[in-house]
């Protein structure tokens, strides 16, 4: 018998009688076919539409695999459960029939209509675009249940993307009624014997500097003069697990939204405004309830010792950050002598911490001023002056000292679960080119141990600061790095060059701080809580900061479409900040906007090939480049809003005088 007789065709292999279950996240394709991707495995699930049990795109669910190709490690499933929704809140038109409503969501994703029973139609009437909330969808339910929490205005084109934006990314746009009954049940009234149980700090001067238009107030900072010389410094943080305790209405969605998130016209806050703007905030003039870090200290910011614990406070003044640099510069002002002081140490201690590894790269942030109706009328860009690091370097040292505390506390000889805030030292792979980038500008990086390259980065960022090259090199330096996240296995903190550190100054807006504060207050009383799940909550919380991250991003690039929107056809200088091989990113430098300039508008002038090590998209005939850095004239020629996208086209030479008046022009006729 010959061998290719023997020779069976191979046909693929499915295992169905080895059925398990599976946890993921659901991705729909616009097609309508489902994945879930799995952390953890091997492959993402194939699930077909048919088999989603009321899962809806982005959901956390259970996956059942009935099918697995041996030979591909390809898996076909059915979704057993929903674990939890990634968005309960739809933006989207209403339907009225003669005894029910129907609405259809805006998205680009499949998804089925919601019945709106009339009695939840507050006020909706035929096709008013409206936000929906998801109250149920059952197993046996062919449609979702919703009810409308507000009509939206057609004409307020902005209040619709804000909120499109917020709720694409799970984050809810409005507080349910139980969650606000419950915070405003809580009594505004400091009974007596909560402050017997606490530090007083009332009579100590106290002050909070907070940007401009800020409402929550979550730091304040006291400073006195001891008998013995040293100087009490006190860190004083809005003491909100007072108010929000585990296993509350209150608690839960605080959990669930992990963080506030900050538009350029609006706060999506964590917690509703009863909490974050009046019982907790540390306004002016009014006792309010703090958990506290307490050091004593010398001039040059050398620790004698500290104390943690809980306070009330008196805040005696509100600084904006406008207000303290004005005392930094002039010298002149409301408390002078202890805000010079503080920013004295301040100074000191950020040296020093510069000096023990940590990174000293900046970024640069944009602010939008907007008009009445919310349209930007104009872009600045904030700089991070001394009134900004005197509060980043004491909130940087309570963070730190706090988690070096609990670091030290052992439940059953193993270290209490904690959420550090950890960074990682630098990915090689990233690493490895850029070194080699810097190189061609003359910097050489020592790689022998995490502390060397960690001194190298401040070295260049120090050589190359009003350099050509500053821009570039911080850019892609900055790339290098791993993303900061929440987790209890504690890896110290690279960027900052610390070994414990926790965020322990902002409950008001980060749950992880709620959680650091618990925890602390557990370690203190010496009766030390071991949370099983933690790990678990961290990733959730890390999760939640990325989608609010995104979320920020997307609401500036909006913002930044609407205003250029204003200038097509006109020319301005920029920066090149990205290429690809579909074409570059410029940066406009008088207002930080970015766009693309695609590779077809530069196929008129050259036949352009990217070189990645180079950072750079190089033209074959006539050698001309496009890097990083390098500063370009752009015209704009589209504004797309729906797609929050720039398209820019690159200008030989262009004729400036005729072209620099047009934006100042524009500016003035609006107003």
């Amino acid at each position: 018998m010959s061998k290719s007789k023997n020779k069976q065709k191979s046909k693929p292999k499915y295992k169905g009688s080895e059925q398990h279950h599976l946890k993921g996240t659901l991705d729909i394709t616009r097609s309508g076919m489902g994945y879930v991707v799995v952390a953890d495995a091997a492959g993402d699930v194939l699930v077909r539409p048919g088999d989603f049990n009321n899962a809806l795109h982005g959901d956390t669910v259970r996956v059942k695999v009935t099918k697995e190709n041996i030979a591909t490690g390809k898996k076909e499933g059915r979704i057993t459960e929903v674990v939890s929704r990634k968005q309960t809140e739809f933006i989207g038109t209403i339907q009225i029939a003669t005894n029910f409503a129907f609405f259809i969501p805006d998205s680009d994703k499949p998804m089925p209509d919601l019945f709106i029973p009339l009695e939840s139609l507050k006020g909706a009437k035929n096709k008013d675009k409206v936000v929906v909330r998801m109250v149920k969808w059952e197993k046996g339910d062919k449609k979702p249940v919703g009810e409308v929490v507000s009509l939206m205005k057609a004409e307020d084109v902005n209040d619709m993307a804000m909120k499109e934006i917020l709720a694409e990314k799970g984050f809810p746009l409005s507080f349910s009624d139980d969650v606000l009954e419950e915070s405003e049940r809580l009594p505004d009234f400091i009974s007596p014997s909560e402050i017997k149980n606490r530090k007083d700090f009332r009579e100590i001067l106290t002050f909070t500097i907070d940007p401009v238009d800020a409402k929550d107030f979550d730091d304040a900072i006291s400073i006195r003069l001891l008998k013995t010389g040293f100087y009490e410094i006190g860190v004083h943080i809005a003491d909100v697990s007072h108010y929000v305790e585990p296993e509350t209405k209150l608690d839960d969605e605080a959990y669930k939204r992990a963080t506030s998130v900050y538009l350029p016209d609006r706060v999506n806050p964590m917690l509703p405004e009863r909490i974050s703007n009046e019982l907790c905030s540390l306004r002016p003039h009014e006792d309010k309830l703090t958990f506290s870090a307490v050091f004593q200290m010398d001039i040059h910011g050398k620790v004698k010792q500290y104390w943690l614990g809980k306070t009330v406070i008196h805040s005696d003044h509100r600084f904006t950050y406008e207000d303290v640099q004005a005392i930094i510069e002039t010298g002149e002002g409301t408390y002078m002598d202890e805000i010079l002081l503080l920013n004295r140490i301040a100074q000191t201690l950020r040296k020093q911490r510069f000096q023990k590894g940590a990174i000293n790269f900046s970024s640069q942030e944009v602010r939008f001023k907007l008009d009445e109706k919310g349209k930007p009328i104009g872009i600045e860009v904030k700089e991070s002056k001394e009134a900004h690091q005197l509060i980043e370097e004491f909130m940087l040292m309570a963070n730190k000292t706090v988690a070096e505390n609990v670091s030290k506390i052992k439940l059953n000889k193993k270290p209490i679960p904690f959420p550090y805030r950890i960074h990682a030292t630098p990915d090689e792979k990233k690493l490895t080119p850029f070194i080699v980038f810097a190189k061609k500008y003359g910097h050489v990086f020592d790689v022998s141990t995490p502390e060397k390259i960690a001194h190298s980065f401040n070295v260049m960022l120090a050589d190359v600061k009003g350099k050509p090259e500053q821009h570039v090199l911080e850019q892609l330096g900055i790339r290098t790095m791993a993303k900061a996240a929440y987790t209890t296995e504690n890896i110290g903190h690279y960027g900052l060059g610390f070994e414990n550190y926790c965020h322990f100054t902002s409950p008001i807006r980060r749950y992880p701080d709620v959680q650091v504060h618990r925890i602390l207050e557990s370690c203190l009383n010496d009766k030390p809580v071991a949370d099983k799940k933690l790990e678990e909550k961290c990733k959730h919380t890390s999760e939640r900061e990325r989608a609010a991250m995104e979320c920020e991003r997307a609401g500036n690039k909006y913002k930044q479409v609407e205003f250029m929107k204003n200038y097509l056809g006109d020319i301005f200088e920029g920066v090149v900040s990205g290429v690809s091989s579909f074409g570059f990113w410029v940066e406009t430098v008088l207002h930080k906007c970015e766009g693309l300039v695609s590779m077809t508008s530069l196929s008129e002038f050259d036949d352009f090939r990217l070189i990645e090590g180079e950072y750079c998209l190089t033209g074959r005939r006539s050698g001309r480049s496009f890097r990083m850095g390098d500063k370009v004239h752009i015209r704009v020629i589209a504004a797309n809003l729906d797609k929050r996208q720039l398209d820019y086209e690159w200008v030989l030479k262009p004729d400036l005088d005729e072209e620099k008046e047009k934006p100042k022009q524009k500016a003035k006729k609006k107003k």
